[in-house]
């Protein structure tokens, strides 16, 4: 069981520099006050940032610090599980996040996530999901269990039942699966080859056993083919080298061509700069009779002499422009046949390649024949390595065949593991178990709070709610009074297996705005007939507007206010 003892913040929203706080379990009941953005829902983010990372209504990290003071945001939450005091230290500006047991700091070596985990899996034994289910219930962001998806159902009752464990196991078993079937893989293609290795050496042997002149004979044969099929290739290589070589003299000229062809085009575009500049004049002169210059008067004889005279330039350049146009066609059309003619050649190289790689493979495959016949001139034929040599291999197959048979048990193994720890075995078989009671208990406080209905969760945790009055109907019919009164009797059914189950009982109970919502007078009245029955062992904050009908039914009051911009206790 977890008791939590005390909380204390500073910089925490509206909470200034001094420390702000409160003993979780000084009284079984304890109403929290105060007038709207005093601070006194600020100990649910406070609670859930220090345990968890993250507050408890929708704001992120940097929302969390006082935006006045803007740093040494700083929580520490004590509690103790057993014998073991805990200390959980969180803060921002500077980042600090440190778990102490019995005073001794846990080591820090592992990444933030990992300390996170370890926190949630191996201490609180619960996680944020559940923790809002169980612990703390705010009308802001709380999400009631049936507005949950199935899967955070699930998750919620796993954690509740204990049986995570069976999660965690199913996760193992995925991956030790996935290892079998790599090992199996790895196994099969082991005793793939160790049965392709027998084969050819039985092969092998056969062969050994042959004449030798039998297999001399085959295998000079075999050169003498190689040879003929290599003078093949030599007098293929010879006729394209040949062919290449009438080919690169008509490209030998090819830079000094493209050099003509880039001479043209520069004579092209510097005659075609001259003819513009002429029009230019000529328009000057056809256009202007007083020079813009001196602003004398220019003769019209001179005029014309000159229109007449760069008319005429005009005329030749334009004939040398078109003599330069005929030769650039021309050279273009040399340049692509001599590229034409690259490209043919880059063929045939490519073909000469292909050719030598053939030449080089028959050559290393006369070698290697040459290498066997060498080997049969030499030795006599002798089996016996080569028999022991196929005793090693039988031996490898029948301990490959061996852990195939085993791999195919384990398999088995895995396979029954894997339908028990599936979200329909043995969890399921625990759920079902348990659901009489959580119905039975779930029945027990809707009649406590005059809210007379049959509700029953299935082990998919779908609801079922019959009344007298009404037909067969679901959660999301009722009024926001009933599904409050659903989601306290939920709230409270859940604490009390947890207490039975001891996975995640606590002391500890945080409700915020609850009578200020849904709740009627009748409703208040019956649910605090609830919160007085669950006895001294448990700790249960009240935070409500609604402090004035409210003062005489709790053990003690908090009271926050805002001076200054800044939250404390009265």
């Amino acid at each position: 069981m977890i008791n939590f003892h005390k909380i204390r913040w500073k910089n925490v929203l509206s909470t200034g520099q001094n420390f702000i706080e409160i003993d979780l379990d000084k009284n079984p009941t304890t109403l929290i006050v105060g007038e709207n953005g005093s601070g006194k829902s600020t100990i649910l983010d406070a609670l859930t940032f220090s345990l968890f990372g993250k507050a408890f209504r929708n704001i992120n990290k940097s929302q969390i610090i006082n935006s006045i003071n803007d740093r040494n945001c700083l929580i520490e939450t004590e509690f103790s599980i057993g014998n073991r005091h805990y200390l959980v230290r969180r803060g921002i500006k500077p980042n600090l996040f440190e778990i102490e047991v019995d005073g001794a700091l846990i080591n820090q070596d592992a990444k933030v996530r990992d300390y996170q985990e370890h926190l949630e899996k191996n201490i609180l034994k619960l996680n944020y999901k559940s923790f809002t289910q169980i612990v703390v219930l705010g009308s802001s962001s709380f999400v009631p269990f049936m507005q949950l998806k199935s899967n955070d159902r699930r998750i919620i009752i796993e954690d509740l039942l204990d049986i995570q464990i069976f999660s965690t196991m199913n996760f193992i078993l995925k991956s030790k699966v996935s290892n079998l079937k790599e090992e199996q893989y790895q196994n099969e293609l082991n005793l793939s080859k160790a049965e392709t290795a027998l084969e050819l050496q039985e092969d092998f042997i056969s062969k050994m056993k042959k004449s030798n002149k039998q297999l001399i004979a085959s295998n000079q044969k075999k050169i003498k083919d190689s040879h003929k099929q290599v003078e093949k290739y030599n007098s293929l290589v010879a006729t394209c080298d040949k062919e290449i070589a009438t080919l690169q003299k008509l490209v030998n000229d090819f830079d000094k061509e493209q050099k003509k062809h880039q001479k043209l085009e520069l004579y092209q575009n510097e005659i075609e700069k001259n003819v513009k500049k002429l029009e230019k004049e000529i328009e000057f002169y056809n256009e202007n009779t007083d020079c813009p210059t001196c602003k004398q008067t220019i003769d019209d004889e001179h005029r014309n002499c000159e229109i007449h005279s760069k008319e005429e330039k005009k005329v030749e350049l334009s004939e040398a422009i078109s003599k330069i146009g005929s030769d650039i066609k021309e050279s273009l059309f040399v340049i692509s046949e001599m590229q034409t003619t690259q490209e043919n050649i880059t063929k045939i190289q490519s073909t000469v390649t292909k050719h030598n790689v053939s030449i080089s493979a028959i050559n290393q495959y006369i070698e290697k024949i040459n290498e066997e016949v060498n080997q049969l001139n030499e030795n006599d034929v002798d089996v016996s390595d080569a028999s022991a040599k196929l005793k090693k291999i039988k031996s490898e197959q029948k301990d490959f065949l061996t852990l195939k048979e085993q791999h195919s048990n384990t398999q088995s193994i895995y396979d029954t593991a894997s339908v028990l720890l599936k979200d329909g075995g043995i969890k399921t078989l625990i759920v079902k178990k348990y659901l009489p009671i959580m119905n039975k208990l779930i029945n027990k406080y809707l009649a406590n709070m005059d809210f007379y209905v049959s509700f029953n969760l299935d082990e998919n945790f779908n609801e079922t709610i019959k009344s007298r009055f009404r037909d067969e109907f679901t959660y999301a019919s009722f009024s926001e009074g009933e599904k409050m009164r659903i989601d306290l009797a939920l709230l409270f059914t859940w604490r009390a297996i947890a207490k039975l189950k001891n996975s995640m009982s606590t002391n500890l109970l945080i409700l915020d705005e609850v009578f200020d919502s849904s709740l009627d007078e009748d409703g208040t009245s019956d649910f605090l007939k609830i919160i007085h029955s669950l006895g001294s062992a448990s700790n249960v904050f009240v935070i409500s507007h609604k402090g004035e009908i409210l003062y005489d039914k709790f053990k003690h009051m908090i009271k926050f206010e805002k001076i200054k911009n800044f939250s404390r206790i009265v």
